[in-house]
């Protein structure tokens, strides 16, 4: 843990705060003409999910967390939790599935992704950015619309909607934005 000055917190930052541990979500620094610059900043519980609005001055001091990262090896859900497991320890790990949100489509079995630790506590995971998916539905071309600027809707096999373009057709791969929910390139 470090001791840092309030106006440091930066959207990412786990901060011990409040008796728990808050994730850094949106962060804004606002300085009125009258006081001191302020800090205005979005955290969400790791633990529970809840979300505070928290105002910390520059003089103000939290506690930033450091969550060591392990890369885990996604094998299954069950009862609405993700098991990873650790490729050297061969250890499992239960995480909410809830923790993914949008995003949970995109992660496949055995895929890799980064799982973060608070001690031994699993708190959180993050998936990769660029993910491979297959168009499992979309629209023939029409003779005009090859257009570049022009995009059309697709389905892909994890049930996402996205826009693709007038080039791909079914059943090809696809490179996905995990966090834009767009179109990369072909795979």
């Amino acid at each position: 843990m470090a001791r840092i000055n309030g106006n440091e917190i930066k959207p990412g930052f786990v901060l011990d705060h409040d008796g728990g541990l808050w994730a850094a979500v949106k962060v804004n620094h606002v300085k009125p003409g009258k006081g001191g610059a302020f800090a205005q900043v979005e955290l969400k519980n790791l633990r529970d999910g809840r979300k505070l609005n928290e105002r910390f001055r520059s003089e103000d001091k939290v506690e930033q967390v450091h969550l060591e990262t392990k890369d885990q090896q996604f094998l299954y859900e069950s009862d609405g939790k993700l098991v990873f497991m650790d490729s050297e320890t061969f250890e499992q790990t239960e995480l909410d599935a809830d923790l993914l949100g949008e995003r949970r489509p995109f992660l496949q079995d055995g895929m890799v992704a980064a799982v973060e630790y608070y001690g031994d506590e699993a708190l959180s995971v993050r998936i990769p950015q660029k993910v491979i998916c297959r168009v499992a539905e979309t629209e023939p071309v029409l003779n005009g619309q090859t257009a570049a600027k022009s995009f059309k809707p697709a389905i892909l096999d994890n049930g996402l909607r996205i826009m693709i373009p007038p080039f791909v057709g079914a059943d090809e791969d696809i490179v996905v934005n995990t966090e834009l929910f767009e179109y990369s390139e072909r795979a």
